[in-house]
């Protein structure tokens, strides 16, 4: 009786939240351990299953640079990389695209509908979603009085424009969308875009009530290891300044603090590791990772 009497009382304290979040769109960027474990990953789809059965409607962006990694290695392609980012030539995009849209892509969807679910896969090609252009970046020369070298790095896009109509479609008729990073520039070529940037700025055209980026840590800590549970947005740079945010969390931060600028209400960076960490981020009062907002 005990324990019937528990589950009632989380029914019950996610009651406001079930209110507050019924028919708006909650944008997950889902990646690391998350995709790999096989539990994971089950528990991944039935949380977007229910959020979409109670009246939230789930946006998927997901990941893939292991799966790429491998499938690069089996055909003995070198990759090499700019401040983290691949440098993608044209048959390194097309290994790109083949792992992300041809076989990433529809693994997740068809594990969402195996278990009961209703999801479509989409690559930022398809009805010209994600429009993207070219990014270069800047690397600073050896020499002080030298101006910054800029980086060509291939295939790599920067999103330009979202075209959410296809999404509204989709969500009209119930299904979850399962979006692929890959762009499409003015000339028709696919573009590898991170994920993270790709998830903010469909988060952003949705005008989305929450954006949560999926990661292998708990979220963002103070010097003395602590998890930040809150950060808001203006005191960001601050602690990128000050060292407590370092290294790959400085571009998850920044994604973060340009979706809430552009119309996110809130942002999240949370442990996928964690069994059903969606729903303990979205549907408990302490959440499990660091929320960053306006």
């Amino acid at each position: 009786m005990k324990e019937s009497i528990a589950k009632a009382k989380v029914l019950i304290e996610s009651l406001p939240y079930l209110r507050e979040f019924n028919e708006k769109t909650v944008v997950i960027k889902y990646g690391g351990h998350a995709m790999v474990d096989e539990e994971l990953k089950r528990n991944f789809a039935l949380d977007v299953i229910l959020m979409k059965y109670i009246g939230i409607n789930p946006v998927i962006v997901h990941g893939g640079g292991p799966q790429i990694n491998r499938f690069l290695q089996k055909m003995q392609i070198t990759s090499s990389y700019v401040q983290g980012m691949r440098v993608t030539d044209g048959e390194t995009m097309d290994v790109v695209e083949m792992v992300l849209v041809g076989k990433v892509n529809k693994e997740i969807v068809g594990l969402i509908n195996h278990c009961g679910g209703r999801a479509v896969g989409l690559s930022g090609r398809d009805g010209d979603l994600v429009q993207a252009s070219k990014m270069k970046v800047e690397v600073k020369a050896d020499d002080p009085a030298r101006p910054p070298e800029l980086i060509d790095l291939g295939r790599v896009g920067q999103v330009t424009k979202v075209n959410a109509d296809i999404l509204q479609t989709l969500d009209a008729r119930d299904f979850i969308p399962v979006i692929a990073p890959v762009g499409v520039g003015e000339d028709g070529q696919a573009y590898n875009i991170n994920a993270d940037l790709v998830a903010g700025a469909i988060a952003s055209e949705l005008k989305a009530v929450k954006m949560i980026l999926l990661t292998d840590v708990e979220g963002v800590k103070d010097q003395d290891g602590k998890l930040l549970s809150t950060i808001r947005r203006n005191e960001v740079e601050g602690l990128i300044d000050a060292g407590v945010i370092t290294g790959g969390m400085i571009p998850k931060v920044r994604c973060c603090t340009k979706a809430l600028a552009s119309g996110v209400e809130k942002t999240h960076i949370v442990d996928g590791r964690r069994e059903h960490a969606i729903l303990l981020e979205i549907f408990t009062r302490e959440g499990i990772g660091t929320e960053i907002v306006k």
